[in-house]
């Protein structure tokens, strides 16, 4: 069942994204060859709490870190680790906090210092379906339209979308009803209304769309082992329009 949220709890939402937004951004600005992805967590741990929020991560279902870190071929639930990152590494951060009983959820993909023209290429289409995903996240519409955007302009790019895993409703449980895969049809699935918030999270592959898991149970990797890209923002349809709730200061 789809849980539609009231205004004060698109107002606890919206607090809660802006806490995970600011504390990715801090992350974002420490990313550069020679720092470890554990020490990047052991920052965010600290800043979550700090803030009197918990890291929404660490412990689910036995993930044992604060971020989810995935750099290059990992494409989502990378596990952070005493391995510096190198020049020409691209790195999805994950972060996942709860405050005051509610859930915020963002990510993004960056380089590691110079990167290649298809690394770049391939982190720019993501962000850009993202935004065109969000585009479609307004009243009236249907889930399939938001998830047919995505699909759409990565296929049209020569990318494509990562199937097995898909982005999720939001609220007092961190993994909601509805899903929101990254493929589908127009006009198709759920009707959207004023109260929906949805974790939208694009998943790109250079090369194929399958998937596998490594022996750490938690790391998705591209099954031909191309680069992959992540970005997830939180949206929440309103009264007043269509609003991202996971920004701060424009990231």
């Amino acid at each position: 069942m789809i849980h539609l949220k009231s205004p004060d709890e698109i107002e606890k939402l919206r607090q809660s994204n802006y806490l995970a937004a600011r504390i990715l951004k801090a992350i974002v600005d420490r990313v550069k060859p020679g720092v470890t992805t554990l020490e990047l967590d052991q920052f965010a741990e600290q800043q979550v709490r700090a803030a009197g929020a918990t890291p929404a991560f660490k412990g689910y279902q036995g993930f044992p870190a604060t971020l989810c870190t995935s750099i290059n071929e990992e494409v989502v639930h990378g596990i952070p680790n005493r391995t510096p990152l190198r020049q020409g590494d691209i790195l999805s951060v994950d972060i996942g906090v709860k405050l005051d009983g509610y859930f915020g959820d963002k990510a993004i993909t960056v380089p590691v210092g110079e990167v290649s023209e298809e690394a770049r290429m391939l982190i720019q289409t993501a962000r850009e379906a993202l935004a065109l995903a969000i585009e479609e996240t307004r009243e009236g519409n249907r889930l399939g339209d938001v998830s047919s955007a995505i699909q759409h302009y990565a296929e049209s790019h020569g990318y494509n979308v990562v199937t097995k895993f898909v982005g999720h409703g939001i609220g007092r449980v961190l993994h909601e009803e509805p899903q929101v895969p990254n493929f589908g049809r127009r006009g198709t699935g759920p009707r959207l209304y004023p109260g929906l918030v949805i974790a939208i999270e694009p998943m790109l592959n250079c090369g194929t769309g399958d998937v596998e898991v490594l022996k750490d149970k938690w790391t998705v990797v591209t099954k031909d082992r191309r680069l992959s890209a992540h970005f997830e923002n939180t949206v929440a349809i309103t009264a007043k329009g269509t609003e991202i709730l996971s920004l701060y200061d424009g990231f």
